[in-house]
């Protein structure tokens, strides 16, 4: 007699997975081999090249515009964005980052698994056979990759073109004073890394929404929609220090390092708050999908 899913027995498939002579679930679905399927495809290509050009894109609109100046005695980063390729990379993060950038972020983790389950690959995937958990590691490693890509390109882009447009020099911070080149690309950094973090949440949201569905638009398209109510409470004021709880409130906390004497509380919070989202979101993935029916 056999007994199969009782107790600590492992049923047929089990059985013959551990018969496999030389297989190994961890070296299934090498990360080689899912980041050069991701990176080939012509939404990513798409998606560098909007990025990339987007500098360009702003150049072009001072020089027709002319240089811009502080309105109303108010001088923002928007106002000093051609002091230098420092201020001009600044100037690109700022306005970028609410928006923008979420769209690449929700892109590559929205789309990874629901893409799969709409082509009808996902079952032939596992049937490799590819454990779950691996399948979605590996797909999560990927998407947050090129979603750090995507936000590391778009100020590299506009540190190289600033520099050769308005000239190598320090960054002047709008309130007053100015931090040396070499201080600013530092500083910059921390930028990078603290909006890529903030961006977690967004990643979790259309990870989790792409091992829910079988179409890859829904699960951009919704991710980029509670992102957005996100944006849309955080400006009710009425609701007062509950603003707290929401990433959004603290999506341009990085300001605060772009000064003299950095201020990293706010940063601090931010981080923290979207950190765990995003753990729970990609907790919520890996146990959804872990039950989900690949077959029907």
């Amino acid at each position: 007699m056999t007994v199969t899913g009782t107790g600590t027995s492992p049923g047929p498939e089990a059985a013959a997975v551990e018969r496999a002579v030389g297989y190994r679930p961890g070296r299934t679905l090498p990360l080689r081999v899912e980041l050069a399927r991701q990176v080939k495809r012509r939404r990513t290509l798409v998606m560098g090249a909007v990025l990339a050009l987007l500098p360009f894109v702003l150049v072009i609109a001072f020089a027709i515009g002319g240089d811009p100046g502080g309105r109303n005695g108010r001088v923002t980063l928007m106002d000093t964005a051609t002091a230098s390729g420092a201020n001009f990379a600044a100037t690109c993060l700022f306005v970028s980052a609410g928006f923008l950038l979420v769209i690449p972020v929700a892109l590559f983790c929205g789309d990874t698994v629901a893409s799969e389950a709409s082509w009808s690959s996902l079952r032939y995937l596992l049937a490799a056979p590819v454990p779950r958990a691996r399948l979605l590691w590996s797909k999560l490693t990927v998407a947050l990759g090129l979603s750090l890509a995507a936000i590391v390109l778009l100020p590299v882009v506009a540190l190289a073109v600033g520099t050769v447009a308005y000239g190598w020099g320090p960054l002047e911070i709008p309130t007053g004073g100015a931090l040396a080149a070499g201080t600013a690309a530092q500083r910059l950094l921390v930028v990078i890394a603290y909006i890529f973090l903030s961006q977690l949440v967004t990643a979790g949201l259309a990870f989790w929404l792409s091992t829910k569905t079988d179409n890859p638009l829904g699960a951009v398209g919704g991710a980029v929609f509670l992102t957005i109510v996100g944006n849309v409470l955080d400006a009710v004021t009425a609701l007062g220090h509950w603003r707290d709880f929401l990433p959004a409130h603290w999506q341009f906390a990085w300001a605060d390092v772009i000064q003299p004497q950095p201020e990293w509380s706010g940063m601090i919070q931010g981080a923290s708050v979207s950190v765990a989202y995003a753990v729970v979101l990609f907790a919520l993935a890996f146990r959804g999908f872990a039950r989900k029916d690949v077959v029907s």
